[in-house]
């Protein structure tokens, strides 16, 4: 039966999204180390392929990849890990699922290629496994710790110490030694846990997540010599941090955004308003000046 020309346009933009999809899990499949993420990887680029070829006998035209797309999912995947690429990408293609049930009734493979696109693929991609996520409770515990102990931290001695150098040393020494502390408890609670994972690989992750969150808060006291506008700018990078990091967490393990985001974000600006007042009643009563 002859197609309709937005048939056509519809069933040559399925085409052009399955051969993309096809190179960028081909593209994944050549970077990962494990033989049984290489594996999961290369089927779902055949199940692609094969859906571009059924897609091409019904439009009787070959289609280029979406070039810029492969690029930029490629490189997604190498900084941020193949799982957050590939789910990144399946999120942003979820409206053409829809679109094949459009075509049910009208061609007849639309209704196997939605199931597979819809079933099969999700499947595949839960069989993936990536140390980044398997330590993703240590990273969050480092993450955590940071936001809500130094944003609280440093509202209190923004207030008490008045002077950003004397804040910036006071919280880098605060925050060195609580990630010490975190990582050494990580690693001493991963080993008596068991289950698989490394104690040494989970305190480091736990330790490192918590250095950078305290390198980027302490960051503004260390360039501006305005207090209260340094204290304004922590809380802002502890606001991004937290959407960021919940962001990711949302995509490569499916988790919801608000829920997480509100929790992190609650606990870290009501510790930072509570030493921000504490600060201010300590400094009062005590008589201190700076």
């Amino acid at each position: 039966m002859p197609l309709s020309p937005e048939i056509r346009s519809r069933i040559l933009s399925f085409q052009r999204n399955e051969i993309t999809e096809y190179h960028i899990y081909s593209r994944l499949a050549e970077l990962v180390p494990s033989a049984e993420n290489r594996a999961v990887l290369r089927k779902i680029a055949e199940d692609e392929k094969r859906h571009y070829e059924i897609w091409k006998a019904l439009s009787g035209e070959n289609v280029q990849p979406d070039r810029w797309a492969v690029f930029r999912y490629t490189w997604i995947s190498r900084i941020l890990g193949f799982t957050f690429g590939v789910k990144l990408m399946e999120r942003g293609e979820g409206d053409a699922q829809e679109n094949y049930g459009e075509l049910v009734g009208t061609v007849e493979q639309a209704e196997q290629l939605r199931h597979e696109e819809n079933q099969h693929e999700q499947t595949l991609i839960g069989l993936l496994d990536e140390e980044l996520l398997r330590y993703a409770g240590s990273i969050v515990l480092g993450l955590n710790d940071a936001l809500v102990e130094l944003t609280g931290a440093l509202a209190g001695f923004t207030l008490a110490l008045q002077n950003t150098r004397l804040i910036a040393l006071t919280g880098l020494i605060t925050g060195v030694a609580a990630a010490l502390s975190m990582a050494a408890s990580e690693y001493l609670s991963t080993r008596s846990e068991g289950g698989g994972r490394s104690p040494l690989r989970a305190s480091l992750y736990t330790g490192t997540a918590y250095i950078v969150t305290v390198f980027l808060l302490i960051l503004p006291y260390l360039l501006l010599d305005n207090f209260y506008l340094c204290l304004g700018l922590t809380l802002l990078v502890a606001m991004l941090v937290i959407a960021a990091f919940n962001f990711y967490i949302s995509i490569a393990k499916d988790e919801p955004f608000r829920r997480r985001f509100g929790e992190m974000a609650g606990l870290s600006f009501g510790v930072a308003a509570f030493s921000f007042l504490l600060g201010y009643l300590i400094r009062t009563l005590l008589g201190v000046e700076v």
